[in-house]
């Protein structure tokens, strides 16, 4: 049981979609929804946390996947959604205002 705690929580940190999309380069969460093949055209930026991990799991299967085998790994997006909710909550001054500066993070252009 601490192993798994360990391993969420690391994956919490490493993963949260609020840094991938506040904190580091725009081109790091463009990159990683690319990679991923995410069905999302852009990330706006208020609640881009929130949004980063929806369009993580918008995408299609992996190659050799079978959809009726359930991996631990939507269960770990769906856990740092809320995570990312609460600090996107938080961040939500400073978001209005990059979207005003910037717009949206753009992912297919």
């Amino acid at each position: 049981m601490k192993i798994q705690l360990l391993l969420i929580t690391a994956t919490l940190l490493v993963g949260c979609g609020t840094i991938q999309t506040v904190v580091r380069n725009d081109d790091v969460a463009v990159k990683s929804l690319k990679e991923q093949k995410s069905y999302c055209g852009a990330v706006p930026r208020i609640y881009s946390g929130v949004t980063y991990d929806f369009c993580y799991l918008n995408a299609p299967l992996e190659q050799g996947v079978d959809a009726q085998n359930h991996t631990w790994a939507p269960a770990i997006v769906l856990i740092d959604v809320v995570a990312s909710g609460v600090m996107d909550t938080l961040l939500l001054p400073y978001t209005f205002y990059r979207q005003q500066a910037d717009g949206s993070i753009v992912i297919v252009e």
